[in-house]
């Protein structure tokens, strides 16, 4: 296994109004993906990760049960399946965010991961479930009304070409699951989200960066770009980068554009930050109990 491996982020707008069938949606969303994970492979890419349920718009931006319809079952619902073909004709790895539908009525926030011969090697459900207002006209995201929390903890993925750890959008606020994907043993932790300007776009390149150089490996933040009707509740400001375990940008996307950036991570330069910077075996996890505890 090379110590040089390339990754691809793709970063996109949405463009079918939010009154539109949820197949249309998705039809129109996975065409785009399809040929945009096209282009990053054509360019070298080998692990590839989409945005935040990728196959439509931020629906959370709304309550309606109309979009309960565009979960699937994980890994045996059809986009899966469709991506796992995909996958396996171009020899790339990839992190394949979707809604995920369990049993009759139950869902998750899900990342699947397609190793390069196409084969399901599992998934992550987002653990942090926000439930916040957001602007006006009673927008806001609204996802424990979509959401349950995960309960599969912090899995990491033994791919073809890197260790590879998932975060979902709101879960990169929390730094004990940054540090538990660390000592899982993620080379590179990807980042899909859905997230607009106004709220969180300060700390867009401060918490990730810092997941990065804490625990040592590298990690790829994509957000969606543009403004999805309806709702139009903020702009998704995209600027989708992939950071190495010293804090340096590697590759940045533009603010307002469809795009493929590629960066290249270096594994070599995981040792030489961990040996320099030894976090892992300076910590105290005996002194952190309070750490489980609700304190207010």
């Amino acid at each position: 296994m090379s110590d040089s491996v390339k990754i691809g982020l793709i970063q996109a707008s949405h463009d079918v109004d939010g009154n539109q069938p949820v197949e249309v949606h998705k039809k129109k969303a996975i065409e785009k993906h399809i040929g945009l994970v096209e282009e990053a492979a054509g360019r070298g890419a080998q692990i590839i990760c989409l945005q935040e349920i990728f196959y439509g718009p931020y629906f959370c931006s709304e309550q309606n049960t109309k979009w309960y319809d565009s979960a699937e079952e994980i890994p045996n619902g059809p986009t899966t399946g469709l991506f796992q073909e995909l996958a396996r004709k171009l020899g790339v790895v990839i992190v394949l965010p979707i809604y995920e539908r369990e049993g009759i009525a139950t869902y998750y926030n899900t990342a699947a991961v397609i190793d390069a011969d196409g084969s399901y090697l599992g998934k992550y459900r987002k653990q942090h479930i926000p439930h916040v207002a957001v602007g006006k006209d009673g927008y806001g995201f609204w996802e424990k009304y979509y959401f349950k929390p995960g309960n599969l903890g912090y899995p990491v993925f033994d791919t073809a070409f890197a260790k590879v750890g998932v975060y979902i959008c709101y879960d990169r606020h929390f730094p004990e699951g940054a540090r538990l994907l660390g000592l899982n043993g993620a080379e590179i932790v990807f980042n899909p989200s859905a997230t607009v300007a106004g709220l969180s776009e300060y700390l867009w390149k401060l918490e990730q960066p810092a997941h990065a150089v804490a625990n040592g490996y590298y990690l790829g933040a994509i957000n969606r770009v543009g403004y999805e009707a309806p709702w139009k509740m903020g702009e998704f400001y995209g600027q989708s980068y992939l950071v190495d375990p010293k804090g340096n940008f590697v590759a940045s996307a533009s603010r307002d554009k469809d795009e493929v950036i590629i960066g290249e991570m270096n594994k070599k330069l995981i040792r030489e930050v961990r040996d320099t910077w030894q976090f892992y075996r300076d910590r105290r996890p005996e002194t952190y109990g309070e750490m489980t505890s609700l304190l207010p």
